[in-house]
């Protein structure tokens, strides 16, 4: 049976799939738990499925409730998105957003564009690991600078360089002020990152071989990383621009000479239809042609 789906039913099932309780997804969302409880019902009837299983004690996930999360929120960004390219379409390109990583310097795209269109407010957007290509999908921002690897389901992707990675460490770990060091020199090392996001250290490291890898202490932005390295927490491994942008004494890097380098590129969606963006494609990509050629 088909179902036409509603984005607004599926916002209350996100927030109920993430509180777990009818009644704090209601306070967020500002309305009545019995009118959320008959949204999700209605929901469920589209659906045809069960999303929750909900006794006196406790609400939680059925496996189709589990896929429907899964699936819910790109769907959502996406038509947030949706609805900023038609709106600014019928206003007419009157903003500009660049989206980038730290370490990385837009600051010779951002003129050239502004120097071609002056009457264009363009914007810059810092981003994180997290959100480096959830802000183009979403609308926030027309293009972004992404260090790879990525998932590159709705982007479209144009690269830009390739810099050395560098062991990041406390200013007194034995390998501080080495002139490089290997991958090796770090199998007994802690790295405060997913493992998979440094391959070469996970193939190797003996606390993953050993089943003592203990859980890298919580840290959503570089500069909280920094501060777990400099108290002797543990290692990260960064690409060379973020680690001579946060530069402190407390904490000192050096080269890794058998590790693949991190990949830039510019992303932006698929679905986009902006000029300016292949614009600024072309310009990012002739400046930086002409800066390795230089």
């Amino acid at each position: 049976m088909r179902a036409d789906v509603d984005l607004r039913k599926l916002r209350y099932f996100l927030a109920v799939a993430e509180h777990l309780h009818f009644g704090r997804a209601a306070e967020e969302l500002h309305i009545a738990q019995p009118v959320l409880s008959r949204q999700i019902r209605a929901l469920e009837e589209e659906l045809g499925v069960q999303l929750f299983v909900r006794n006196q004690r406790s609400t939680a996930l059925t496996a189709a409730g589990r896929q429907l999360q899964v699936d819910s929120a790109p769907l959502l960004s996406e038509a947030a998105a949706l609805l900023r390219r038609v709106t600014a379409a019928a206003a007419g390109p009157a903003s500009f957003r660049v989206g980038f990583m730290p370490g990385l310097i837009v600051t010779a795209e951002v003129r050239a564009l502004r120097a071609a269109h002056p009457e264009l407010d363009i914007e810059v957007l810092r981003t994180g690991w997290g959100d480096q290509t959830t802000v183009v999908l979403d609308g926030r921002a027309d293009v972004s600078y992404v260090r790879l690897p990525v998932d590159q389901r709705g982007l479209a992707l144009e690269p830009l360089l390739e810099e050395p990675r560098v062991l990041v460490m406390a200013a007194d770990h034995r390998l501080a002020g080495k002139e490089s060091v290997s991958i090796t020199d770090l199998a007994d090392e802690h790295l405060l990152q997913d493992p998979d996001a440094v391959p070469e250290w996970r193939d190797i490291a003996s606390e993953l071989r050993t089943g003592r890898r203990t859980a890298a202490p919580p840290a959503s932005t570089v500069e909280e990383k920094l501060e777990h390295v400099a108290t002797g927490r543990g290692i990260a491994v960064l690409p060379l621009s973020t680690a001579t942008f946060y530069t402190r004494p407390d904490v000192a890097h050096s080269p890794i000479s058998d590790i693949a380098p991190n990949r830039v590129s510019l992303a932006w969606a698929v679905a986009s239809r902006s000029p300016l963006v292949r614009e600024y494609v072309a310009l990012a990509h002739q400046l930086h042609a002409s800066l390795h050629r230089g």
